[in-house]
């Protein structure tokens, strides 16, 4: 037995379908050049409701590289200069995660809404300093957790809040790859806030708790670096209701990302990559045949297809006039960066600079 979700199906909460135009253009900063602010640009350029008008960049050379690259009329070598283009809507930042708190706050000290990469930030307390700043100010704050806005992932939960699996009791989720790191890497740099729990396990952790909220138990171990960041880590996590998660990150090796999700009436089981799912198998109780959901009109492109459900999202919300969006809650972005910090104070692993 097979269902396809389509791309633009609201799933359990939030409206709107990708690519869906509104009245005007949304115009789009980006602040930072990297490999994800590359994918994301390209994401919005197919994205008829979205226009990408500026870039920043600590260095006025490579703003203009990216500028040109992608045809965006207005380069800046500053963050401060991007920030204050009164002519942006929004500000997409995609500096590394030890940057979030100064770049996200330029932009909404501007009055820019912004919507930043994950991990939100370095900590509980920077995220708390954004967001407090975000309402203070009425401006839209969201961040970049492309997963829950993913029609599959919101079917998902959907099914689950309709009671297809029972109650969820267990929730398993791995994501890792091999990197050949050098010393001074941002990796392994813990004055980059280095070390694999902020940089991938921050996925795990915010799909376990899109299922079950914040835990009350956290236990983790991991293997150091000589810098003092962790590049391989086990966590538990454990809820009052008897509910349980096992999840893992590593930078040292190859894996699969799958997950699986056990309830007292069945299973949800991910072989793909979770954070990024085209299709998902529920296995009820009693039932010989499971039933595959899938997204229609799969694409190789999961991540430019998950990014543009992402974006969709962030220009719905504005339209509306929206601060925060339900599918990103910013109480849900503070949950996560409190239980990364407990994760870390579990397998000591500090940021003297930074925390």
């Amino acid at each position: 037995m097979s269902e396809n979700v389509s791309k633009g199906e609201p799933g359990a909460t939030g409206e709107g379908a990708v690519g869906g135009a509104g009245t005007a253009k949304i115009r789009w900063g980006i602040l930072a050049t990297g490999g994800i602010a590359a994918t994301f640009t390209e994401a919005l350029r197919s994205l008829p409701d979205a226009e990408v008008v500026a870039v920043g960049s600590r260095g006025e050379a490579s703003a203009k590289a990216f500028a040109e690259r992608y045809g965006i009329p207005r380069a800046y070598g500053s963050w401060a200069e991007l920030a204050a283009d009164d002519q942006i809507d929004v500000v997409y930042v995609a500096t590394p995660h030890s940057a979030h708190r100064e770049a996200a706050g330029l932009c909404l000290e501007a009055g820019r809404a912004v919507l930043c990469e994950k991990a939100f930030t370095i900590n509980a307390r920077e995220a708390g300093e954004l967001v407090e700043l975000a309402r203070d100010r009425e401006l839209f704050l969201m961040e970049a957790m492309w997963t829950y806005c993913n029609p599959l992932v919101r079917r998902l939960v959907a099914m689950i809040a309709e009671g297809a699996i029972g109650e969820v009791l267990n929730v398993s989720a791995h994501f890792g790859f091999a990197g050949d790191f050098a010393p001074e890497h941002r990796m392994r740099d813990p004055k980059q806030g280095g070390g694999a729990v902020l940089d991938l396990g921050v996925y795990p952790v915010s799909f376990a708790q899109l299922l079950l909220g914040e835990p009350d138990e956290v236990r983790a171990v991991a293997h150091l670096t000589p810098e003092h960041v962790d590049d391989n880590t086990a966590i538990l996590l454990g809820w009052k209701s008897g509910a349980v998660a096992s999840l893992s990150c590593t930078m040292t090796a190859e894996t699969a990302a799958p997950a699986r999700i056990s309830g007292s009436e069945g299973r949800i089981e991910i072989e793909g990559d979770f954070f990024r799912p085209d299709r998902f198998t529920l296995h009820r109780r009693g039932e010989d045949t499971p039933r595959t959901v899938r997204l229609a009109d799969v694409t190789t492109d999961l991540d430019g297809a998950t990014m543009r459900h992402e974006a969709a999202e962030v220009m719905r919300c504005l339209r509306s006039g929206a601060t925060e969006s339900p599918l990103v809650p910013l109480n849900g972005s503070l949950a996560v960066m409190r239980t990364l910090d407990r994760i870390r104070a579990e397998i000591n692993v500090h940021y003297p600079d930074l925390d």
